[in-house]
């Protein structure tokens, strides 16, 4: 399955003026695992603009500003389990562009029952706890993530 080609996306943290970062909790999973929001890359759209349309499409809301972005692409592998699987079995992971970015909107602005929802729930949590909240083989990637925005976290936060 190493021969299978990674699907290239983007991966949004979203900071709250509280420094906080958005959570949400997939409609497609049986445990209690989180996220950030995160999507694929259309066909001539720049990772920008992709970063900025999934924002819109899985939280319901445009009231961001982007502050930062990952210096390299990061990668993370399926699980056994779901390779075949997912994306209609034609990846074997994602390589994503990361994206930091601040929130200019109210809790009120933020609409996950979008006509394609992928989220029953959202929460703001710590910076420090992302790790802790997310499904076991995204972690790698979280950890890449967090120490890659960790300086604009310290900047955030009140």
């Amino acid at each position: 399955m190493n021969s299978l080609p990674y699907r290239r996306g983007v991966g949004l943290m979203l900071f709250n003026p509280q420094g906080r970062v958005w959570v949400g909790q997939r409609l497609d999973q049986t445990v209690e695992n989180w996220q950030m929001p995160q999507g694929g890359i259309d066909e001539g759209e720049t990772p920008e603009q992709a970063a900025l349309r999934e924002l819109a499409e899985e939280i319901g809301t445009d009231r961001a500003e982007i502050i930062g972005s990952s210096r390299e692409w990061l990668t993370y592998d399926l699980p056994p389990e779901l390779i075949g699987v997912a994306w209609k079995g034609r990846y074997r992971g994602q390589q994503q562009k990361w994206f930091a970015l601040n929130f200019l909107g109210e809790d009120s602005d933020i609409n996950i029952h979008q006509p394609h929802a992928e989220f029953g729930s959202w929460r703001w949590v710590d910076f420090d706890r992302l790790v802790d909240l997310i499904v076991p083989f995204k972690r790698a990637l979280y950890e890449q993530v967090i120490a890659e925005f960790a300086m604009l976290a310290e900047d955030l936060r009140p």
